[in-house]
Protein backbone atom coordinates (compact mmCIF):
# COMPACT_ATOMS: atom_id res chain seq x y z
CA UNK A 1 0.00 0.00 0.00
CA UNK A 2 2.46 2.36 1.00
CA UNK A 3 4.89 1.56 -2.35
CA UNK A 4 1.67 2.51 -4.46
CA UNK A 5 1.03 5.54 -2.52
CA UNK A 6 4.96 6.73 -2.51
CA UNK A 7 4.47 5.41 -7.04
CA UNK A 8 1.39 7.73 -7.40
CA UNK A 9 2.70 10.23 -5.19
CA UNK A 10 5.64 10.86 -7.79
CA UNK A 11 3.95 10.83 -10.87
CA UNK A 12 1.61 13.07 -10.00
CA UNK A 13 4.76 15.68 -9.22
CA UNK A 14 6.04 14.50 -12.30
CA UNK A 15 2.88 14.87 -14.53
CA UNK A 16 2.65 18.81 -12.55
CA UNK A 17 6.31 19.57 -13.60
CA UNK A 18 5.42 17.97 -17.14
CA UNK A 19 2.19 20.19 -17.59
CA UNK A 20 4.23 23.05 -15.52
CA UNK A 21 7.32 23.03 -18.11
CA UNK A 22 5.12 22.44 -21.17
CA UNK A 23 3.13 25.37 -20.77
CA UNK A 24 5.54 27.86 -20.17
CA UNK A 25 7.43 26.60 -23.61
CA UNK A 26 4.05 26.89 -25.36
CA UNK A 27 2.65 30.21 -24.09
CA UNK A 28 3.62 33.24 -26.45
CA UNK A 29 0.42 34.67 -25.73
CA UNK A 30 2.31 37.27 -23.77
CA UNK A 31 5.10 38.05 -26.47
CA UNK A 32 2.73 39.21 -29.08
CA UNK A 33 1.81 43.11 -29.63
CA UNK A 34 -1.65 44.25 -28.69
CA UNK A 35 -2.11 46.01 -32.12
CA UNK A 36 -5.66 47.03 -30.83
CA UNK A 37 -3.82 48.96 -28.26
CA UNK A 38 -1.12 50.25 -30.21
CA UNK A 39 -3.81 51.88 -32.34
CA UNK A 40 -5.84 53.44 -29.79
CA UNK A 41 -2.27 55.01 -28.28
CA UNK A 42 -1.52 56.01 -31.79
CA UNK A 43 -4.54 57.79 -32.46
CA UNK A 44 -4.94 59.38 -28.94
CA UNK A 45 -1.61 60.87 -29.62
CA UNK A 46 -2.30 62.00 -32.71
CA UNK A 47 -5.26 63.43 -31.78
CA UNK A 48 -4.00 65.36 -29.09
CA UNK A 49 -0.56 66.72 -30.88
CA UNK A 50 -1.12 70.32 -30.89
CA UNK A 51 -2.05 70.15 -26.84
CA UNK A 52 0.74 67.26 -26.24
CA UNK A 53 1.60 68.98 -22.69
CA UNK A 54 -1.67 67.88 -21.35
CA UNK A 55 -2.04 64.03 -23.31
CA UNK A 56 -2.99 61.42 -21.32
CA UNK A 57 -1.94 57.71 -21.63
CA UNK A 58 -5.56 56.14 -22.34
CA UNK A 59 -3.85 52.67 -22.63
CA UNK A 60 -1.75 50.06 -20.50
CA UNK A 61 0.98 50.55 -22.86
CA UNK A 62 4.38 52.78 -22.32
CA UNK A 63 5.32 54.91 -24.89
CA UNK A 64 7.43 57.35 -26.10
CA UNK A 65 6.55 60.48 -28.62
CA UNK A 66 9.30 62.30 -30.50
CA UNK A 67 8.65 65.07 -33.09
CA UNK A 68 9.88 64.83 -36.65
CA UNK A 69 13.31 66.64 -35.54
CA UNK A 70 13.64 63.35 -32.85
CA UNK A 71 13.01 65.64 -29.87
CA UNK A 72 11.21 63.89 -27.03
CA UNK A 73 7.45 65.59 -26.87
CA UNK A 74 6.32 63.15 -24.21
CA UNK A 75 6.65 59.84 -22.42
CA UNK A 76 4.72 58.22 -19.85
CA UNK A 77 7.37 57.37 -17.25
CA UNK A 78 11.22 57.68 -16.78
CA UNK A 79 13.32 54.92 -18.24
CA UNK A 80 11.89 54.52 -21.87
CA UNK A 81 13.95 55.01 -25.31
CA UNK A 82 14.32 58.42 -25.93
CA UNK A 83 15.91 57.62 -29.60
CA UNK A 84 14.77 55.72 -32.77
CA UNK A 85 18.20 54.21 -32.34
CA UNK A 86 18.19 53.03 -28.73
CA UNK A 87 14.48 51.78 -29.64
CA UNK A 88 15.72 49.62 -32.23
CA UNK A 89 18.21 48.26 -30.31
CA UNK A 90 16.08 47.62 -27.16
CA UNK A 91 13.30 45.76 -29.96
CA UNK A 92 10.54 48.35 -29.07
CA UNK A 93 8.14 49.20 -32.03
CA UNK A 94 8.44 52.53 -33.97
CA UNK A 95 5.00 53.62 -35.49
CA UNK A 96 4.64 56.83 -37.56
CA UNK A 97 3.14 59.85 -36.38
CA UNK A 98 0.78 61.47 -39.29
CA UNK A 99 -1.69 64.51 -38.58
CA UNK A 100 -3.50 65.78 -41.45
CA UNK A 101 -1.91 64.07 -44.14
CA UNK A 102 1.92 64.41 -42.74
CA UNK A 103 4.29 62.79 -40.60
CA UNK A 104 4.61 64.83 -37.77
CA UNK A 105 6.85 62.38 -35.54
CA UNK A 106 7.14 59.12 -34.36
CA UNK A 107 5.71 57.01 -31.36
CA UNK A 108 8.04 54.09 -29.88
CA UNK A 109 6.14 51.58 -27.93
CA UNK A 110 7.94 50.06 -24.95
CA UNK A 111 8.76 46.71 -25.45
CA UNK A 112 7.98 44.87 -22.30
CA UNK A 113 8.71 41.50 -23.43
CA UNK A 114 12.16 40.72 -21.12
CA UNK A 115 10.36 42.16 -18.16
CA UNK A 116 7.56 39.42 -18.80
CA UNK A 117 9.70 36.69 -19.67
CA UNK A 118 11.82 37.32 -16.42
CA UNK A 119 8.60 36.59 -14.29
CA UNK A 120 7.50 33.79 -16.37
CA UNK A 121 10.96 32.81 -15.36
CA UNK A 122 10.80 33.19 -11.99
CA UNK A 123 7.39 31.47 -11.85
CA UNK A 124 8.44 28.55 -13.51
CA UNK A 125 11.40 28.26 -11.06
CA UNK A 126 9.85 28.63 -7.98
CA UNK A 127 7.19 25.70 -9.57
CA UNK A 128 10.20 23.61 -10.10
CA UNK A 129 11.52 24.53 -6.96
CA UNK A 130 8.49 23.64 -5.10
CA UNK A 131 8.22 20.30 -7.03
CA UNK A 132 11.77 19.17 -6.61
CA UNK A 133 11.33 20.40 -2.50
CA UNK A 134 7.84 18.23 -2.75
CA UNK A 135 9.86 15.39 -4.41
CA UNK A 136 12.86 14.94 -1.75
CA UNK A 137 10.10 15.25 1.30
CA UNK A 138 8.63 12.30 -0.49
CA UNK A 139 11.58 10.53 -1.30
CA UNK A 140 12.74 11.30 2.80
CA UNK A 141 9.33 9.99 3.87
CA UNK A 142 9.82 6.38 1.88
CA UNK A 143 13.46 5.90 2.52
CA UNK A 144 12.21 6.32 6.55
CA UNK A 145 9.54 4.16 5.83
CA UNK A 146 12.17 1.78 3.96
CA UNK A 147 14.90 2.19 6.97
CA UNK A 148 11.69 1.46 9.54
CA UNK A 149 10.01 -1.68 7.56
CA UNK A 150 13.16 -3.43 5.82
CA UNK A 151 16.82 -1.78 6.65
CA UNK A 152 16.36 -1.90 10.37
CA UNK A 153 14.65 -5.50 10.80
CA UNK A 154 16.84 -6.61 8.43
CA UNK A 155 20.13 -5.00 10.47
CA UNK A 156 18.27 -6.91 13.44
CA UNK A 157 18.03 -10.38 11.86
CA UNK A 158 21.68 -9.90 11.03
CA UNK A 159 22.17 -8.93 14.85
CA UNK A 160 20.17 -12.14 15.63
CA UNK A 161 22.37 -14.49 13.53
CA UNK A 162 25.44 -13.54 14.88
CA UNK A 163 24.29 -14.42 18.20
CA UNK A 164 23.07 -17.49 17.13
CA UNK A 165 25.91 -17.73 15.41
CA UNK A 166 28.25 -17.94 18.42
CA UNK A 167 26.21 -19.81 20.05
CA UNK A 168 24.01 -17.09 22.44
CA UNK A 169 20.20 -18.92 22.26
CA UNK A 170 18.94 -17.27 25.24
CA UNK A 171 17.64 -13.76 24.19
CA UNK A 172 14.58 -14.26 21.74
CA UNK A 173 14.33 -12.08 18.76
CA UNK A 174 12.13 -9.10 19.29
CA UNK A 175 8.84 -10.20 16.52
CA UNK A 176 7.16 -7.00 14.78
CA UNK A 177 4.58 -8.11 12.67
CA UNK A 178 4.28 -5.36 10.54
CA UNK A 179 7.67 -5.18 8.72
CA UNK A 180 8.15 -6.75 5.92
CA UNK A 181 10.58 -9.80 7.61
CA UNK A 182 7.72 -10.31 10.24
CA UNK A 183 7.24 -13.95 9.16
CA UNK A 184 10.50 -14.22 8.66
CA UNK A 185 11.29 -13.10 11.86
CA UNK A 186 8.96 -15.40 13.87
CA UNK A 187 10.31 -18.29 11.73
CA UNK A 188 14.14 -17.37 13.45
CA UNK A 189 12.76 -17.17 16.46
CA UNK A 190 11.57 -20.34 16.15
CA UNK A 191 14.75 -21.96 14.98
CA UNK A 192 16.19 -20.30 17.88
CA UNK A 193 13.50 -22.15 20.18
CA UNK A 194 14.48 -25.49 19.18
CA UNK A 195 18.50 -25.01 19.09
CA UNK A 196 17.81 -23.86 22.32
CA UNK A 197 15.55 -27.07 23.06
CA UNK A 198 18.45 -28.87 21.33
CA UNK A 199 21.53 -27.89 23.61
CA UNK A 200 19.35 -28.04 26.92
CA UNK A 201 18.90 -32.05 25.23
CA UNK A 202 22.49 -32.23 24.72
CA UNK A 203 22.83 -30.60 28.37
CA UNK A 204 20.92 -32.88 30.08
CA UNK A 205 22.47 -36.08 28.09
CA UNK A 206 25.90 -34.91 29.30
CA UNK A 207 24.69 -34.78 32.33
CA UNK A 208 23.81 -38.37 32.10
CA UNK A 209 26.26 -39.22 30.39
CA UNK A 210 28.78 -37.94 33.55
CA UNK A 211 26.28 -39.51 36.20
CA UNK A 212 26.32 -43.05 34.09
CA UNK A 213 30.48 -42.73 33.68
CA UNK A 214 30.44 -42.11 37.58
CA UNK A 215 28.54 -44.92 38.24
CA UNK A 216 30.53 -47.21 36.19
CA UNK A 217 33.27 -45.99 37.36
CA UNK A 218 32.13 -46.87 41.57
CA UNK A 219 30.99 -49.98 39.33
CA UNK A 220 34.41 -51.01 38.20
CA UNK A 221 36.85 -49.53 40.91
CA UNK A 222 35.09 -51.71 43.23
CA UNK A 223 36.15 -55.30 42.20
CA UNK A 224 39.45 -53.58 40.97
CA UNK A 225 40.33 -52.98 44.34
CA UNK A 226 38.65 -56.54 45.48
CA UNK A 227 41.45 -57.75 43.03
CA UNK A 228 44.14 -55.94 43.63
CA UNK A 229 43.75 -56.68 47.54
CA UNK A 230 43.47 -60.13 47.19
CA UNK A 231 46.69 -60.20 44.96
CA UNK A 232 48.42 -58.23 47.19
CA UNK A 233 47.63 -61.12 49.68
CA UNK A 234 49.09 -63.73 47.35
CA UNK A 235 51.82 -62.11 46.77
CA UNK A 236 52.58 -62.06 50.79
CA UNK A 237 51.69 -65.66 50.51
CA UNK A 238 53.16 -66.66 47.58
CA UNK A 239 56.38 -69.58 48.10
CA UNK A 240 58.43 -69.08 44.78
CA UNK A 241 59.58 -66.01 42.81
CA UNK A 242 57.19 -67.25 39.87
CA UNK A 243 53.90 -66.66 41.85
CA UNK A 244 55.12 -63.44 43.27
CA UNK A 245 55.21 -62.04 39.79
CA UNK A 246 52.07 -63.42 38.53
CA UNK A 247 50.32 -61.18 41.13
CA UNK A 248 52.15 -57.93 40.44
CA UNK A 249 51.10 -58.38 36.89
CA UNK A 250 47.80 -58.66 38.64
CA UNK A 251 48.57 -55.31 40.94
CA UNK A 252 49.75 -53.74 37.91
CA UNK A 253 47.15 -54.17 35.60
CA UNK A 254 44.27 -53.34 38.09
CA UNK A 255 46.14 -50.21 38.84
CA UNK A 256 46.40 -49.49 35.05
CA UNK A 257 42.78 -50.28 34.85
CA UNK A 258 42.38 -47.76 37.76
CA UNK A 259 44.31 -44.94 36.28
CA UNK A 260 42.07 -45.12 32.70
CA UNK A 261 38.79 -45.08 34.85
CA UNK A 262 40.20 -42.03 36.72
CA UNK A 263 40.77 -40.49 33.55
CA UNK A 264 38.05 -41.65 31.77
CA UNK A 265 35.73 -39.72 34.31
CA UNK A 266 38.20 -36.97 34.42
CA UNK A 267 37.84 -36.55 30.89
CA UNK A 268 34.13 -36.40 30.71
CA UNK A 269 34.37 -33.80 33.38
CA UNK A 270 36.67 -31.54 31.82
CA UNK A 271 35.01 -32.09 28.48
CA UNK A 272 34.49 -28.73 26.42
CA UNK A 273 34.14 -28.24 22.38
CA UNK A 274 36.44 -25.30 22.05
CA UNK A 275 35.18 -22.20 21.05
CA UNK A 276 36.47 -19.98 18.44
CA UNK A 277 38.00 -16.54 20.90
CA UNK A 278 40.09 -14.31 18.67
CA UNK A 279 40.44 -10.68 20.78
CA UNK A 280 41.79 -7.89 18.99
CA UNK A 281 42.12 -3.91 19.21
CA UNK A 282 38.73 -2.53 19.87
CA UNK A 283 37.94 1.20 21.40
CA UNK A 284 36.13 1.01 24.69
CA UNK A 285 32.84 3.38 23.30
CA UNK A 286 31.85 -0.71 21.69
CA UNK A 287 31.31 -1.65 25.45
CA UNK A 288 28.50 0.76 25.88
CA UNK A 289 26.89 -0.61 22.62
CA UNK A 290 27.35 -4.53 23.60
CA UNK A 291 25.92 -3.72 26.91
CA UNK A 292 22.73 -2.06 25.48
CA UNK A 293 22.15 -5.05 23.24
CA UNK A 294 22.46 -7.07 26.38
CA UNK A 295 20.26 -5.49 27.88
CA UNK A 296 17.27 -5.93 25.57
CA UNK A 297 14.81 -6.01 28.23
CA UNK A 298 15.75 -2.30 29.50
CA UNK A 299 16.47 -3.48 33.24
CA UNK A 300 19.82 -1.43 33.36
CA UNK A 301 21.48 1.54 34.84
CA UNK A 302 24.76 2.30 33.11
CA UNK A 303 27.55 4.57 34.15
CA UNK A 304 29.98 6.61 31.48
CA UNK A 305 32.57 4.63 29.71
CA UNK A 306 36.31 5.53 29.86
CA UNK A 307 38.05 6.34 26.94
CA UNK A 308 40.21 3.63 26.66
CA UNK A 309 41.91 0.72 23.65
CA UNK A 310 40.57 -2.36 24.98
CA UNK A 311 42.12 -6.22 23.77
CA UNK A 312 39.08 -8.29 23.15
CA UNK A 313 36.90 -10.27 21.05
CA UNK A 314 33.43 -8.00 20.34
CA UNK A 315 31.55 -11.24 19.45
CA UNK A 316 32.61 -12.86 22.55
CA UNK A 317 32.25 -9.87 24.88
CA UNK A 318 28.64 -9.87 23.69
CA UNK A 319 27.78 -13.54 24.69
CA UNK A 320 29.50 -12.63 27.92
CA UNK A 321 27.14 -9.98 28.51
CA UNK A 322 24.43 -11.59 27.23
CA UNK A 323 24.85 -14.75 29.65
CA UNK A 324 24.82 -12.47 32.71
CA UNK A 325 22.15 -10.35 32.10
CA UNK A 326 20.16 -13.16 30.89
CA UNK A 327 21.06 -15.13 34.40
CA UNK A 328 19.72 -11.85 36.34
CA UNK A 329 16.78 -11.86 34.39
CA UNK A 330 16.06 -15.27 35.04
CA UNK A 331 16.71 -15.46 38.91
CA UNK A 332 16.58 -11.71 40.17
CA UNK A 333 14.58 -9.94 38.18
CA UNK A 334 15.20 -6.80 39.07
CA UNK A 335 16.86 -3.80 37.92
CA UNK A 336 20.95 -3.72 36.97
CA UNK A 337 23.36 -1.52 37.87
CA UNK A 338 26.07 -1.36 35.86
CA UNK A 339 29.44 0.75 36.79
CA UNK A 340 32.37 1.11 34.55
CA UNK A 341 36.04 1.55 36.04
CA UNK A 342 39.38 1.51 34.77
CA UNK A 343 41.78 -0.59 37.05
CA UNK A 344 45.75 -1.74 36.58
CA UNK A 345 45.58 -2.87 33.55
CA UNK A 346 42.05 -3.37 32.85
CA UNK A 347 38.75 -2.19 32.15
CA UNK A 348 36.54 -3.50 34.92
CA UNK A 349 32.70 -3.83 34.47
CA UNK A 350 30.33 -4.28 37.59
CA UNK A 351 27.29 -5.33 36.72
CA UNK A 352 24.63 -6.15 40.00
CA UNK A 353 20.87 -7.02 40.71
CA UNK A 354 18.85 -6.28 43.63
CA UNK A 355 18.02 -10.01 43.95
CA UNK A 356 19.77 -10.62 47.22
CA UNK A 357 22.70 -12.92 45.51
CA UNK A 358 23.76 -16.06 46.34
CA UNK A 359 24.46 -18.34 49.52
CA UNK A 360 28.42 -18.28 50.44
CA UNK A 361 28.75 -21.93 49.97
CA UNK A 362 27.29 -21.52 46.05
CA UNK A 363 29.19 -18.86 45.35
CA UNK A 364 32.34 -20.88 44.55
CA UNK A 365 30.71 -23.14 42.39
CA UNK A 366 28.83 -20.22 40.08
CA UNK A 367 31.16 -20.68 37.70
CA UNK A 368 31.40 -24.40 37.28
CA UNK A 369 30.41 -26.40 34.53
CA UNK A 370 26.45 -27.31 34.87
CA UNK A 371 26.71 -25.94 38.36
CA UNK A 372 23.71 -23.96 38.77
CA UNK A 373 22.29 -21.88 42.41
CA UNK A 374 19.68 -23.19 44.83
CA UNK A 375 17.12 -20.73 43.39
CA UNK A 376 16.91 -22.73 39.47
CA UNK A 377 14.51 -25.17 41.01
CA UNK A 378 11.68 -24.96 37.44
CA UNK A 379 13.79 -22.89 35.86
CA UNK A 380 15.01 -23.93 32.12
CA UNK A 381 18.94 -23.63 31.81
CA UNK A 382 21.74 -25.77 31.06
CA UNK A 383 24.53 -24.40 34.14
CA UNK A 384 26.94 -23.33 31.43
CA UNK A 385 26.13 -19.18 31.18
CA UNK A 386 28.93 -18.32 33.71
CA UNK A 387 31.39 -21.28 32.90
CA UNK A 388 31.22 -19.85 29.13
CA UNK A 389 31.85 -16.12 29.79
CA UNK A 390 34.81 -17.00 32.75
CA UNK A 391 36.25 -19.34 29.87
CA UNK A 392 36.01 -16.74 27.09
CA UNK A 393 37.69 -14.15 29.28
CA UNK A 394 40.41 -16.25 30.52
CA UNK A 395 40.95 -16.75 26.29
CA UNK A 396 40.68 -12.96 26.03
CA UNK A 397 43.31 -12.87 28.83
CA UNK A 398 40.91 -10.71 30.75
CA UNK A 399 39.19 -12.38 33.86
CA UNK A 400 35.68 -12.97 35.52
CA UNK A 401 34.81 -12.81 38.85
CA UNK A 402 31.13 -13.55 40.80
CA UNK A 403 30.43 -12.13 44.88
CA UNK A 404 27.87 -10.42 46.92
CA UNK A 405 27.21 -6.96 46.00
CA UNK A 406 25.64 -4.63 48.54
CA UNK A 407 22.08 -5.37 46.92
CA UNK A 408 22.65 -8.82 45.47
CA UNK A 409 24.80 -11.15 43.33
CA UNK A 410 27.76 -9.05 41.33
CA UNK A 411 29.51 -10.08 38.30
CA UNK A 412 33.01 -7.86 37.18
CA UNK A 413 34.24 -8.69 34.20
CA UNK A 414 37.81 -7.65 33.92
CA UNK A 415 38.77 -6.54 30.15
CA UNK A 416 42.43 -6.37 29.32
CA UNK A 417 43.72 -2.98 28.32
CA UNK A 418 45.53 -2.94 24.56
CA UNK A 419 49.39 -2.95 24.93
CA UNK A 420 48.88 -4.47 28.35
CA UNK A 421 49.21 -8.19 27.33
Amino acid sequence: MKKQIFLISMLVIFAAEIAALAAFVSDDSDFLRDVVKMNEAVHSVQEDWDRMETHINKTELDYTVLDKNGKLVFCTRQGLSESVNSAAAHGDTILDLEVQGGIVGKIIIYNDSVRILKEQKQTAAAIMAAAIILQCAVCAGYMAYLNRRIIRPFRKLEGFAERVAGGNLDIPLEMDRENLFGAFTESFDLMRSELKKARLAEAKANESKKELVAKLSHDIKTPVASIKAVSEVGIALAGNEKDKGNYGQIISKADQINSLVTNLFTATLEELQKLAVTPADMESREIEKILKGADYLNRGIFSDVPDCLLYADGLRLQQVFDNIFMNSYKYADTEIEVSVTKEEGYLAVGIEDYGGGAGSDELPLLKEKFRRGSNAKNKEGAGLGLYLADYFMKEMRGGLSVENGRRGLRVTVRIRLSGRI
